[in-house]
């Protein structure tokens, strides 16, 4: 008896903080963000919260699974019908299976309120971006300051110098921006701005990394310009030239939408712009 108690309270408890790290990791930025932002809720961070969801879901599953076998008497009583007869498909049991049907076909289909819900996913997602930045691509945090300045086309040495005057303590250049980040209590986002701000005002030639990080397409102009210190207005007035209009909020999918040209086709006319000429 005391081990039913025990099974039924931990499986009530795990249900509570299954609840609360399934509406984090609705809300949580996308992998991307959050390792470059070092976002963090409640001082946990993604994986922290990614690990404690799986954790106690798999308790729960156990216990649940106990909780039906310990209670298999009432299940088997909610299977009968009123003759006292065993049917699995009562009035009862139908309409929690068409339940799960319906949510299954609604999530898979798309159709309110299930796209509702997937939809606000993605808003709730895509303003996290916008607030806390994104990286110049994938894994970016994870890159040695040497391979990432040269991915991004600045100059190594001048970028140390900056991180240094900034007050950050780097090793060497083999450190990855993460840990650099992490020595000093800072996120990779603030190496890297802090990286390329000689660049921002030296006056001299940036460039866009060859290949993009996931979700450019859902970038603005203006939060592309910003993620690699470019002047939005040059950009703005160069794509015009080159017979692309644009504005500073739209996004990179919606340039091309109205131009004709796929996002990529975008942003590559953006990176020979800032390749070919000087910006002032």
């Amino acid at each position: 008896m005391r081990i039913k108690r025990i099974v039924s309270l931990t499986a009530f408890l795990s249900l509570f903080v299954v609840l609360l790290t399934s509406a984090v990791l609705y809300i949580v930025p996308q992998g991307r963000v959050a390792y470059w932002a070092n976002w963090k809720l409640w001082g946990l961070s993604k994986e922290q919260w990614t690990a404690i969801h799986i954790n106690v879901g798999i308790l729960f599953l156990i216990t649940l699974l106990l909780h039906t076998s310990y209670n298999w008497d009432n299940i088997e009583l909610y299977l009968k019908d009123k003759s006292r007869q065993l049917k699995i498909f009562t009035h009862d049991f139908n309409i929690a299976l068409c339940l799960i049907v319906i949510c299954v076909v609604g999530a898979y289909v798309q159709f309110p309120p299930f796209s509702t819900i997937m939809e606000l996913n993605g808003q709730i997602k895509q303003a996290a971006a916008k607030k806390y930045g994104e990286p110049p691509y994938g894994h970016a945090e994870l890159s040695s300051i040497q391979s990432f300045a040269r991915h991004i086309g600045i100059d190594l040495r001048v970028a140390t110098k900056s991180l240094h005057e900034a007050g950050y303590t780097v090793k060497n250049d083999t450190q990855s921006l993460k840990q650099i980040a992490i020595a000093n209590g800072v996120s990779p986002q603030q190496i890297y701005l802090a990286m390329i701000k000689p660049s921002a005002t030296s006056g001299e030639i940036k460039r866009l990394p060859k290949k993009p990080g996931q979700g450019m397409g859902k970038l603005t102009l203006r939060e592309l310009c910003d993620n690699h210190g470019l002047d939005m207005e040059f950009v703005i007035k160069a794509l015009r030239e080159a017979n692309i209009s644009s504005q500073a909020e739209m996004s990179m999918k919606q340039i091309g939408e109205q131009n004709g040209l796929r996002p990529m086709d975008v942003y590559r006319q953006i990176a020979e712009i800032i390749e070919n000429i000087d910006m002032v």
